[in-house]
């Protein structure tokens, strides 16, 4: 890889320290975006939509680990294991915070630089748990669990909803056969009521020109969908980096 740095890498700096480090660190893109018309058919597209389905499931189990551990850490704080149950908490999120920068690195192709290590002041056992408690990357990295799960939600409806509609509408063409061959239908039936006045509307999508204009609305949702999905996903790389890095 080239140690020139583009236009778009200087975009996604990020000021921060790694250490005693003065240079700043960065979170960079690791893979150019494809072209609009180019994207439908590119892995990197397909990679962000399984980082958004995958990610419901990621996201349940962060959510329901932190919740549980975060209140369960307050029920117990008037004893002495609440404390350590809150730092195993922040401990559990880094984590889990881990694990969504590689994915996010991995499927969204943003290497997002992860926080500093936990700092000691005291030796112990109860150094490691106060260390943890003032943790403010950890707390954060919960923060991130909570906040994601409707997000997760809803961009994982958004992107399949929106998926299979296009791509259904896109290929009418290829199957249009099989509603005449297999159904009363004579193409995909769009509605089928009675009236007030006891007359029947039917619509069936089986002439030439409506089997195209389907097919063309078909594109042009497939091409709508890949700047939906990079619009939510670029919310998650937003939260990666705001949450999860440094």
């Amino acid at each position: 890889m080239s140690s020139s740095r583009s236009v778009e890498d200087r975009e996604w700096d990020v000021l921060g320290g790694r250490g005693d480090d003065p240079r700043p660190v960065r979170a960079r893109r690791t893979e150019r975006r494809p072209a609009l018309w180019r994207a439908p058919f590119s892995a990197y597209y397909y990679r962000e939509v399984g980082y958004a389905l995958t990610g419901l499931p990621v996201a349940i189990l962060g959510f329901a680990v932190a919740v549980t551990m975060f209140c369960f850490g307050l029920a117990t704080f008037v004893t002495a294991l609440g404390l350590p149950v809150l730092g195993a908490l922040t401990a559990t999120a880094r984590g889990f915070g881990r694990l969504e920068r590689a994915r996010v690195r991995g499927m969204l192709a943003l290497d997002v630089p992860g926080p500093e290590p936990v700092r000691r002041v005291r030796q112990g056992s109860w150094g490691a748990v106060t260390a943890r408690l003032a943790d403010g990357a950890g707390w954060k990295a919960v923060l991130y669990q909570v906040l994601m799960l409707p997000w997760a939600v809803f961009s994982f409806a958004v992107t399949l909803v929106f998926l299979l509609l296009g791509w259904a509408a896109a290929l009418y063409p290829l199957y249009h056969w099989v509603f005449p061959t297999y159904t009363s239908w004579h193409g995909y039936r769009v509605f089928d009521f009675y009236d007030s006045h006891d007359i029947r509307h039917v619509y069936d999508i089986e002439a030439p020109w409506q089997i195209a204009g389907l097919s063309l609305l078909g594109v042009l949702l497939v091409l709508l969908t890949t700047q939906l999905v990079r619009g939510l996903t670029n919310v998650n790389r937003a939260a990666a980096q705001g949450l999860l890095g440094r």
